[in-house]
């Protein structure tokens, strides 16, 4: 960012709850939405530092619209302590739908050098970043795969999301039909199974892929069979949902919900 774009951002990150309370107001609103935009790019970005939560201390690179927000907001607790709770040194975690790497950071700094994150994130512009702050935290002991997770290696539509409507593009998914395949790229897919057949495999998955969680783990019925990892899972729908915890029920695995959208299901 240039000395300008830098400025509005610190501005926006120190007087955030002012701003967005102005940007209500009919004629000062719409200044300020001018003036933000063209001085202040929607890819910019700065690194703050994570407070009030398990990830209390760690860096990351946001969007300074909403990094007041995702700073000190201690978001999906239940979810992060989860990982606090069944994580442990030495262990491999893998992050299926990494976006830029809340949860690799918070792994990664559990885990310690003697373990592993592998963080899966096929949005090259989002790998890119969740590249930063990895590299801002010292975590090299965690490596991007920049592929989507699917029931079958091959080749997939994804759609990134634009940044005027999410500007941290969180959330990008798979094509699922025609209108949103005109705006998707084509990215490289591969499923847990054919992953873990080339030696690496987790003690730990935490999933988020926007709706995709049902091919994700169809894709996955050898490493659930055989290696048992503890699972965490976002849920995107309710039919997700009933199938996810149905054949994970099969598999032996027990299953609770941590809130509305998340489930941790565990090995019996």
């Amino acid at each position: 960012m240039n000395i300008i774009a830098r400025s509005v951002a610190n501005l926006f990150l120190h007087h955030q709850p002012t701003i967005l309370k102005l940007r209500n107001q009919p004629i000062i609103g719409n200044v300020l939405s001018m003036v933000s935009r063209r001085l202040l790019p929607r890819d910019a970005l700065v690194c703050v530092q994570i407070q009030g939560s398990p990830s209390d201390g760690l860096w990351i690179y946001l969007n300074p619209r909403t990094a007041q927000n995702l700073q000190y907001t201690a978001s999906e607790l239940a979810v992060q302590q989860a990982v606090v709770d069944y994580l442990r040194p030495g262990m491999t975690f893998f992050d299926v739908g990494a976006n830029m790497g809340g949860f690799s950071l918070l792994a990664a700094r559990i885990v310690g050098p003697s373990g592993a994150v592998i963080s899966f994130e096929p949005d090259p512009d989002i790998a890119e970043r969740l590249t930063k702050n990895l590299a801002r935290n010292g975590f090299h002991h965690a490596t991007i795969v920049q592929k989507a997770v699917w029931s079958e290696p091959g080749e997939l539509l994804f759609v990134r999301v634009d940044a005027a409507v999410s500007p941290d593009r969180g959330l990008g998914h798979v094509a699922t039909s025609s209108s949103d395949s005109a705006n998707a790229i084509s990215v490289a897919a591969v499923s847990l199974d054919s992953f873990c057949a080339l030696g690496t495999k987790p003690d730990f998955i935490k999933c988020d892929v926007e709706g995709a969680e049902a091919a994700v783990f169809e894709g996955a019925s050898e490493l659930l069979r055989q290696v048992r990892p503890v699972l965490l899972i976002e849920m995107h729908s309710e039919e997700n949902h009933r199938l996810l915890t149905e054949k994970l029920s099969q598999l032996q695995y027990s299953c609770r919900d941590l809130d509305a959208n998340h489930v941790l299901a565990l090995p019996q």
